[in-house]
């Protein structure tokens, strides 16, 4: 997708132009690609007056992230970038120049890498609140389409605010479509973004149904969405709230349970998985398999770090499962291999995971230690490390089980999503981690620079944050 810089996308007159660009992009979406449209459904809310036009958008929202925002398992995508900007990753290439900054922590604002992010999620975000605008008014819409499409926009709306706040702290909260609203929209506080998607979530959740859309878990569910507003209940620090939503996914035996499996957990059909993303094609498989995984040594561009290496206990099936080595002569190179295929394949074997159910073992399990509840905060963790052939812990709390919690995160969401840099940020171990591995980390690289671009264009967005 061609990266749009939101305050000359968002105007108004553009509006018609996004659901043409929607829909001639649907080939990316495999649940719509035989879609045609008659001329006179291309432009306006026309589209989301029939149900497939409309589930068409939303469809290439989750194109958008699996192929070109923060959520892609590519080199633009937290999952890569983030591993490398805390300690999961090594880079061993000089030909990825927009990678590098991440790599040494020395960020600069004109990062295009940053402009891609910013802009696509923003864009992204705009294609919600056009369905969330249009929705209400489509009358040829069951109340039962009309809630589903609804719930999902407010999902995603929510989920990319949520981690832009992670990545650059206050950010803009954009609820509407209005152009010369957006255009000079001033910054929330991080406090308030989590107000704002808990909000979002909360309707969310009441709007989409409980069973999944289809089979594969590519549109978002209650408990999917029940899920995100669990962690953003952690973010924010109110412990009750979270360990509740967490409690009430983990409740849902009839849909979820972790994988006994390791080899199992990231398959296409996986129980434990809460919400993923579909491949391009039919027999494709995931951005990440590609990107991570590599045959011969010296790696093409990165291999897992020996810090994350090194963190693994003796005997954790985890590591065994999930990463392999290539070796030369004396040196070897790990790589990720959650995901095991790097090509397409007859059928789809894996599609690119979300949301699965072991965060939600572990936020529940931080929620109990946080409220001193070490009990059943110890019984999540060890059903994560039962799974992985380790000892169950016990006899901790305070500190000690805090630890264990950052520990058993560490291990088990590595190479996810950011997972690592959130929580090192998280329980304030990013200067004492980091500091000690990497000679350019300064504590203002807790968040990223906003996209001098942005700054230019909308002076609302200024002070640029801190050290940059």
């Amino acid at each position: 997708m061609k990266t749009i810089n939101p305050n000359t996308f968002l105007c108004p007159l553009k509006r018609s132009a996004l659901f043409l660009l929607l829909l001639l992009n649907l080939t990316a979406c495999e649940s719509f690609v035989e879609l045609e449209l008659p001329d006179d459904q291309l432009y306006g809310a026309g589209v989301f007056n029939d149900y497939t036009t409309a589930s068409a958008a939303l469809t290439d929202i989750y194109a958008g992230y699996r192929d070109n925002t923060l959520l892609t398992g590519n080199t633009e995508g937290m999952s890569y970038l983030l591993g490398h900007y805390a300690d999961e990753l090594d880079l061993y290439t000089s030909s990825l120049p927009n990678v590098e900054p991440f790599n040494t922590n020395s960020l600069l604002p004109g990062n295009p890498y940053l402009a891609i992010q910013w802009n696509n999620s923003y864009n992204l975000i705009f294609a919600a609140n056009s369905i969330l605008e249009a929705v209400p008014n489509a009358v040829d819409l069951t109340p039962e389409q009309q809630n589903q499409l609804m719930g999902e926009a407010l999902f995603n709306r929510a989920l990319i605010h949520f981690y832009l706040t992670q990545l650059y702290g206050a950010i803009p909260y954009l609820s509407s479509t209005d152009y010369e609203t957006n255009r000079s929209a001033s910054r929330k506080e991080e406090v308030e973004v989590y107000q704002r998607c808990i909000e979002d979530l909360a309707r969310a959740k009441a709007l989409l149904p409980q069973a999944y859309t289809n089979a594969s878990r590519t549109r978002p569910n209650t408990w999917a969405c029940t899920a995100v507003l669990a962690r953003v209940y952690l973010y924010a620090n109110n412990w009750e709230q979270a360990a509740e939503e967490a409690g009430a996914v983990l409740a849902q035996q009839d849909y979820y349970a972790l994988n006994p499996e390791l080899d199992e957990v990231f398959l296409v059909n996986s129980r434990e998985t809460l919400w993923q993303l579909a491949p391009n094609a039919a027999g494709g498989n995931t951005t990440e398999g590609p990107q991570f995984i590599f045959s011969t040594a010296p790696p093409p561009d990165s291999a897992l770090s020996t810090v994350l290496l090194n963190s693994f206990e003796n005997g954790d099936q985890r590591e065994q499962a999930w990463v392999q080595t290539v070796t030369e002569g004396t040196n070897s190179y790990a790589f990720a291999y959650k995901y095991k295929q790097n090509t397409n394949t007859t059928v789809s074997l894996e599609h690119s995971i979300m949301l699965r159910l072991a965060e939600v073992y572990l936020i529940r399990a931080e929620a109990y230690a946080r409220l001193n509840r070490p009990a059943p905060a110890l019984a999540d963790l060890n059903a994560l490390r039962q799974r992985a052939g380790l000892t169950p812990l016990a006899g901790l709390d305070g500190t000690a089980l805090l630890d264990a919690v950052v520990q058993e995160r560490r291990v088990e969401l590595f190479t996810e999503l950011g997972h690592r840099f959130f929580d090192l940020k998280r329980f304030d171990k990013l200067d004492a981690v980091l500091g000690e591995l990497k000679e350019s980390w300064d504590a203002t690289d807790r968040i990223f620079p906003i996209p001098q671009n942005e700054l230019e264009l909308n002076p609302n967005l200024r002070p640029q944050n801190d050290g940059y």
